[in-house]
């Protein structure tokens, strides 16, 4: 379990002194949510994909410390991606070049 940080800290003390109250939502809300997770969470496609024992085995631990089935948790991450919630983190790694290929991004000196 994930441990809590400061702001979780001062929600919880606030709750266990009662201080929070619970606002209901009104029914345009209730019909609005309702729509927009059922159109949301319609799954009417299915496809199937090869992944190596290694990768599914660490998807299945990381959805199972999310505490939902790994289908779902794949589901979700495409999902998130393909909204445009979910973007690669930039990598401070440079790509090399082949072996026996020159490398391009050296600065070549003109000939005298």
């Amino acid at each position: 379990m994930k441990k809590t940080d400061a702001y979780e800290e001062s929600i919880l003390k606030a709750y266990d002194k009662g201080e929070l109250k619970t606002k209901l939502p009104d029914r345009a809300d209730l019909a609005k949510f309702k729509a927009a997770a059922t159109a949301t969470f319609i799954k009417d496609r299915r496809f199937n994909i090869r992944l190596s024992s290694p990768d599914l085995m660490d998807i299945q631990a990381r959805a199972m410390e999310e505490g939902i089935p790994y289908q779902t948790f794949i589901a979700s991450i495409l999902h998130k991606y393909a909204s445009g919630r979910l973007t690669e983190k930039p990598s401070n790694l440079t790509a090399r070049s082949k072996p026996g290929k020159e490398n391009t991004n050296r600065s070549k000196k003109a000939p005298a």
